[in-house]
């Protein structure tokens, strides 16, 4: 402190400063980073070092983050290939210098400067770096509402919310967003595949009835995994007539085709037999896959499928599902009927989609269709959609078993979900930990579905046919309404 005159409240502080002890440099770096947080200034940690022939600290300085100067080999660099950073130093000869005692391992206070060369605005603390920290509890908050399928925008929202103000979380957004990518960096560490094995291992432990198969290539890298827990085998016993599944679905930083299983329940609201992920969409990939859904659901096979029109998948149902009834999902031959066919020819072919016909009716306006728009057999697209009638036209699908289910909605729903709060960079654990969430949510929405089902009954009129009565006393509302 030479050459300033220091008052007596100062003189007192520094005192207790110089001769505090420590028990280990760590220690002394939180200890003058409590002391900079009320004085409005940032630490940033200095020059050290160590005893000599070892890697254990002698002397450590911390200083204020206002030290020092921007090094002259940064002004004068030419091929600059990123903007160079602010300025943000101007010399400050504040800081804080220990010293380990040998043999102790005590360390002590050697030199200190509280003397800054810049001003101290109390409006900028809680900008400043060293004070920005998440503590455990908030680390834990994050990860949890990460898994809740909040965004990390959305999670410091909730955050700012719950301290009342943003100066009083200790932390922002660029903060929260270098923690999460550091937490996954440490939990994956390029086990990535590794990391999920053990989820599901962990989840079997949990539930005794949950079923989890993989494979792996020559070289022992994971190439499918499929998995369902027991509530999925159940509602598959209940529900399982009908499965609706898409491969088109790459929400992951690996390209890998994520797979839901999706039924339909007794609320007519979506639930999930299972989900899988393969590593490509080969006949084989879909076989292992469908083969691994039959072994999860004790091989009752389902009586009807509704999937995307991948020809791969219509020859693994074919081998794996032989009795099983196939349909196309019309969402998809939408998409490919506007990249192939333009008004009114557009308009025409939905008629042959969706119109209730009879088998002749169909053939005879299939007839007319391609005389009227002059298409030939080289038109390779209609040649295929016509040997894949029987999948897709309701002259054929009429009075087969598909809850009057046209196409792959829910699955598409599902995949929103998840598409909503993760984006394609994200790990298999992320995606499997996020699955599982939105499946508690479908599930929840199911609970509460049966709550009010179980303490009301649909409104009938007085004078209402006694069968209707009854059938409001079976039925839950939104199967009343249908039936």
């Amino acid at each position: 402190m030479d050459g300033y005159n220091a008052s007596m409240e100062e003189m007192e502080e520094y005192h207790m400063m110089v001769s505090q002890m420590f028990g280990s440099v760590e220690e002394g770096y939180e200890h003058y980073n409590s002391y900079a947080k009320p004085k409005r200034f940032s630490v940033r940690l200095d020059d050290k070092e160590y005893i000599s022939g070892t890697m254990e600290l002698k002397r450590r300085r911390f200083c204020c983050s206002k030290e020092g100067y921007r090094l002259e080999k940064y002004f004068v660099a030419k091929d600059k290939k990123r903007e160079p950073r602010v300025l943000t130093r101007c010399g400050c000869k504040a800081m804080l210098e220990i010293q380990r005692e040998p043999g102790t391992g005590l360390c002590f206070f050697k030199n200190f400067v509280d003397v800054h060369s810049h001003p101290l605005d109390p409006k900028q603390s809680p900008f400043l770096r060293s004070h920005r920290r998440l503590n455990n509890a908030q680390k834990a908050d994050a990860v949890e509402y990460g898994l809740g399928g909040l965004r990390t925008c959305q999670i410091m929202e909730v955050m700012e919310k719950h301290h009342g103000r943003y100066d009083q979380v200790g932390f922002f957004s660029r903060d929260l967003y270098n923690f999460f990518a550091k937490y996954k960096k440490k939990r994956l560490l390029g086990r990535d595949a590794e990391f999920v094995l053990n989820h599901m291992r962990a989840q079997v432990e949990r539930d005794a009835e949950f079923f989890f198969k993989y494979s792996t290539d020559d070289e022992g890298h994971l190439r499918n995994i499929f998995w369902a827990d027991s509530q999925s085998q159940i509602d598959y016993e209940a529900f399982g007539d009908l499965v609706v599944f898409d491969s088109t679905y790459r929400v992951n930083r690996y390209n890998l085709p994520f797979v839901p299983f999706i039924g339909v329940n007794h609320h007519r609201s979506t639930i999930v037999f299972g989900v899988g992920i393969v590593s490509d969409e080969t006949v084989s990939s879909h076989e292992w896959l469908l083969q691994s859904f039959l072994e999860a659901m004790s091989h009752k096979n389902p009586r009807s499928v509704i999937t995307d029109g991948d020809a791969a998948t219509r020859k693994a149902i074919k081998k794996v599902m032989p009795r099983t009834d196939h349909r196309l999902c019309s969402w998809h031959i939408e998409q490919n009927m506007i990249r192939h066919l333009r008004n009114p020819m557009l308009r025409d072919f939905r008629k042959l989609i969706y119109r209730k016909m009879g088998v002749y009716e169909f053939e005879r306006s299939w007839a007319q269709f391609k005389e009227k728009y002059e298409i030939t057999e080289q038109a390779a697209w209609m040649s295929r959609m016509y040997k894949l009638r029987k999948r897709w036209s309701a002259a054929y699908t009429n009075g087969r078993y598909f809850l009057g289910m046209q196409s792959n909605q829910r699955s598409e729903s599902l995949n929103s979900r998840l598409h909503n709060h993760l984006d394609r960079k994200m790990s298999l654990v992320d995606l499997v930990e996020h699955s599982e969430h939105c499946m508690s949510c479908i599930r929840r929405n199911e609970a509460e579905l049966d709550a009010k089902a179980a303490n009301s009954v649909p409104f009938t009129r007085i004078d209402a046919n006694p069968l209707e009565k009854n059938a409001a006393c079976i039925y839950t509302p939104k199967m009343f309404r249908k039936v």
